[in-house]
């Protein structure tokens, strides 16, 4: 049951030569960015950016819906302050009862 099946020897595919991994352990030079590349990588991801904004068709639906959603919730506030203000007078009311 404990046996295994696969070899317990590994091959490297494709096998590596030593000149090869002296390369691979050379240092790489660091290209410092100079300005002009520095701006040419800001204007494309702004570009990028430019061309990915919805269109004015979304954008004209999100304004309904934000405004719906304002509207919605300054009923909701007012329905609240309605009820908060009955409920005041109710216990102001019941309190004035059990004074007497």
């Amino acid at each position: 049951m404990n046996t295994t099946l696969t070899h317990t020897t590994r091959h490297d595919h494709p096998p590596h030569e030593a000149a090869t991994e002296h390369v691979l352990h050379e240092p790489h030079a660091a290209r410092r960015l100079s300005f002009v590349d520095r701006a040419a990588l800001h204007l494309g991801m702004a570009l990028i950016r430019w061309g990915r904004r919805p269109g004015r068709e979304l954008a004209r639906h999100e304004r309904l819906a934000n405004s719906f959603e304002l509207g919605l919730l300054q009923r909701e506030r007012e329905a609240l302050r309605r009820e908060l203000e009955r409920e005041r007078a109710l216990s102001m009311e019941h309190a004035l009862i059990r004074v007497r």
